[in-house]
Order: C-alpha cells, then sequence, then structure tokens
C-alpha cells in the first residue's frame, strides 16, 4: 500500500480509501459478516481511511460495530454532517452525538459537511453558529480536521474553498469528470492551498466499468498489458499529485484485492504519454453518446436567471453516457438540492450565454431538451420531497 501524507497535520493516509456508501446488502440491509470480511482484508492490506455518511442507510453502525472489535486505533474515520436537516443550533450537537453512537467512538478524525454545493447553504450554516461549533469541537477533541463534500460546478467549489479555513475537501472526480463538478481547476486550488483532497466517484459508481460503451471497452482491452477499465480509471487519478486518497466503495474481497494491488504501484508519473493517449480515446468515444458537446468550461456563466448551464448539461449528457438514473441523480444533486435552484427550465432565453460559448452550443434550445427529457414527472416529485424536507 502507497501513503501519501496529509500535509496539513502530518497524518499518513493510504491512497486507496474504503467508501462506505456500498455495503454489501442481505435483504434490505446490510450484510455485516459480508461486509466485516472485506473491510478487514482491507485494513490488513494497509487501507487506514473510511468514509461513511449520516444518511448512509446503516452505513456508520455497521462501520462502527465492527471497528469495535480492535481496528479502530487503526483507521481515520470520515463522516459527515447532514447540514440540510439542520434546522436551529441545537441540531448540531444532536445529529452529532447519533453519528458517534453509531460509530461507537468518542471522536471522529475526518469531519465534512455534506454536499455542501453552494456558498448560500454554508453562509446559512454561518448563521447558525457552525464555526463557533466546529472550534468547540475540535478544542474538544472530538472533531480532527473539518471538511466539506461537493457536487456542482467550478465555479462554487472555488467559492467555498475560499470561505473558510477547511482542513481538507472531497470532490467528485474521474476520466469523464475533468472539466465538470470541482474539475481539475478545483483539484489544483485545493492543492494549491496545502488541503488534502479525497477523490469520490473515481469509476462513477461503476459506470466506467461496467457502464462503458462497447467501443471503449475495446481501446482498453487491445492495450498490454491487459488492465481492467477499474484500473486505468484509478491510475489516472494517483498519476496526478494533486489527489491524497481515492475512495472506493469495495462491496466484496475480491474488489479489495485488485484495488490493494493497483494501491500497491501507482505512484505519481505512472501513466505514460501512451496511457494518457489511450484514455483521451476512450472519452471521445463515451463523448460520442452525448447530447451536448460541452466541455465544462464555464464560458457561458453567469446565467442572468441563475441556471447552472454546465451542470445541466453534464447532467443530460450522463444520461445517455452512463444511465438514465446516474443523470437524474447527477440534476437533483448539481440543481435542486442547493439553496437557489439552478435547473434548465429558469431559463428566460435571453440568449446571453450563446453569444459567450466557445463551441457554438444553441444552449437556449439545448436547454429547452434538458427540461423536456430531465423535468418529467418523476423529478418534480423529487424536487417536492426535497421541498417537503425542508433541506433548503
Amino acid at each position: 500500500m502507497l501513503y501519501r501524507t496529509n500535509p496539513k497535520n502530518g497524518d499518513s493516509l493510504s491512497i486507496l480509501g474504503y467508501g462506505c456508501l456500498r455495503f454489501p446488502k442481505k435483504g434490505t440491509g446490510i450484510d455485516q459478516a459480508k461486509a466485516e470480511e472485506a473491510m478487514r482484508l482491507a485494513i490488513e492490506s494497509g487501507v487506514n481511511y473510511f468514509d461513511t455518511a449520516y444518511i448512509y442507510g446503516g452505513s456508520e453502525a455497521c462501520l462502527g460495530k465492527f471497528l469495535a472489535k480492535g481496528y479502530r486505533d487503526r483507521v481515520k474515520i470520515a463522516t459527515k454532517l447532514p447540514h440540510y436537516y439542520i434546522k436551529k443550533p441545537q441540531d448540531m450537537d444532536r445529529y452529532f452525538a447519533e453519528q458517534l453512537v453509531r460509530l461507537q467512538t468518542d471522536h471522529v478524525e475526518y469531519y465534512l459537511m455534506h454536499m455542501l454545493n453552494d456558498i448560500a447553504a454554508w453562509e446559512r450554516l454561518g448563521e447558525l453558529g457552525i464555526k463557533e461549533w466546529i472550534a468547540a469541537k475540535k478544542a474538544a477533541g472530538k472533531i480532527g480536521n473539518i471538511g466539506f463534500s461537493f457536487h456542482g460546478n467550478t465555479d462554487n467549489f472555488l467559492k467555498i474553498l475560499e470561505a473558510y479555513d477547511w482542513d481538507f475537501c472531497q470532490i467528485q472526480y474521474n476520466y469523464m469528470d475533468e472539466n465538470s463538478q470541482a474539475g481539475r481547476r478545483g483539484l489544483a486550488r485545493a492543492h494549491e492551498k496545502g488541503l488534502p483532497v479525497i477523490i469520490m466517484e473515481p469509476l462513477r459508481g461503476g459506470r466506467l466499468v461496467q457502464g462503458l460503451p462497447k467501443a471503449a471497452g475495446k481501446i482498453f482491452e487491445r492495450e498490454e498489458p491487459l488492465r481492467s477499465p477499474a484500473e486505468w480509471g484509478l491510475r489516472w487519478l494517483w498519476d496526478q499529485p494533486e489527489t491524497t486518497v481515492v475512495l472506493s466503495g469495495m462491496s466484496e474481497a475480491s474488489q479489495v484485492e485488485e484495488n490493494v494491488r493497483i494501491a500497491g504501484e501507482a505512484e505519481p508519473g505512472c501513466m505514460t504519454p501512451h496511457d494518457r493517449e489511450v484514455i483521451e480515446k476512450v472519452k471521445a468515444e463515451i463523448n460520442r453518446c452525448m447530447k451536448v458537446p460541452c466541455t465544462g468550461c464555464g464560458y457561458c456563466m453567469p446565467c442572468p436567471a441563475g441556471v447552472d448551464i454546465p451542470g445541466c448539461f453534464s447532467a443530460y449528457n450522463t444520461r445517455y453516457t452512463d444511465s438514465w438514473y446516474a443523470g437524474m441523480k447527477s440534476y437533483v444533486m448539481c440543481t435542486t438540492m442547493r439553496t437557489n435552484h439552478s435547473n434548465a427550465s429558469k431559463c428566460l432565453k435571453c440568449g446571453k450565454c450563446e453569444k459567450k460559448c466557445s463551441q457554438g452550443i444553441p444552449i437556449r434550445g439545448q436547454l429547452e431538451q434538458v427540461k423536456k427529457h430531465m423535468e418529467g414527472p418523476i423529478y418534480k416529485a423529487a424536487r417536492a420531497v426535497i421541498g417537503r424536507m425542508g433541506k433548503y
């Protein structure tokens, strides 16, 4: 296992982290025995960073039960505050205390604001006293490092990054999201600030493995040495010194074994120029399935009506390059689960964006297609549920 140092505190973190969202299932719950088998193998192989969250059904309790069997001191726990549930200052203590009980611990090494997708959400928390709460918990030794996880566009990421003295951050990043989400610009800026960057969705939830277009998969198959699509994706990430930990939702021992093997070899510079060309060819094949040739450059922004144009197009494309579910999930998370909605139907058709688009995309017409295909009955139902929950 290779390790990278957290420049903020000197922690030696395994470059492979254990993502605890996708524990194996048994009936409607988690298969505790099977999950423990995979986690035990990971720890014995050198994995020392485990990531979970309050809203990952049963995940914190499963992890806590396992770590209580003598493994707690061998790992760093990362979990997340569901800030979208916070209505009053007392809620912060209530949720955090519940998490400590679930995890069977008295402290958390890495604590995140979960899905902090725009600056307005952080400002709302500030009004509720979140900064003072964090300071008190750190002073008491209950929280070691404070960070945030992010799903949104690069500009919003950069604003949040500068809004507070964060200890670390977590972003969705992979070879298909190089210019969307926080993107390479966001990764580089976080690195410049000395923040360790935790990578989630390195394979887009497995869609860069099982969901590859056939033509893209054949490109990988022709290469020597033969590597799985998962290995190509992970090597692409670990080739970049700005990445600290790459999370993988390993649900069985065989996945742990493969990822641990790769994590013992993949250092910055592990990708040759030819390897990078292969990745670009694969991206081109995936992009052929896209509906909108948007590069995520953001030249069209800001939109006077508040539409997240690159975010809308990214989710719309994901529907066709990955799956309907993946695209809809991305659309809801990036446009609706934020303080100010930024979905396509807000477009006023002013045309200012089209004058600035470097790709010459007929943005207004394409946003109409996004609205048509992404804002149907299911989206409207999801939006109504989010509204009732009062997340924002």
